[in-house]
């Protein structure tokens, strides 16, 4: 089962802005208790971590996207976000959702997000 899907990737230009959201699909999926996190993915790269949320709402950043993004949760709506700004080309690449479960981790598909120079 899919669990998690992204949406919200697009083509923009550098200095703009876009936002991802991340909804846990189902009605017994829920994300209250997990820790949460965005990924991406350049071409020819290792999927890196961009932004971690735990439970409790601490944040973690990778350096290369400090001060110019922001992940939140909601958890009544079971998701996730990332707003992003200040976009550089460089942060070109397929954005994926996690979720830390109990057991098990779990991925959407991913959303494209292009930032053209």
């Amino acid at each position: 089962q899919v669990h998690l899907v992204e949406s919200g990737g697009g083509l923009v230009q550098a200095g703009g802005s876009l936002r991802l959201s991340c909804a846990a699909s189902g009605n017994t999926f829920r994300i209250n208790d997990m820790d949460m996190g965005w990924y991406r993915q350049a071409p020819g790269k290792q999927r890196e971590m961009v932004a971690d949320i735990t439970s409790g709402g601490s944040t973690n950043y990778a350096d290369s996207v400090k001060g110019r993004f922001t992940i939140s949760r909601d958890n009544a709506k079971n998701a996730v976000y990332l707003q992003m700004s200040s976009l550089k080309p460089e942060d070109t690449g397929v954005y994926y959702c996690k979720a830390d479960g109990e057991w098990n981790d779990y991925w959407g598909q991913g959303t494209q997000v292009t930032v053209s120079s």
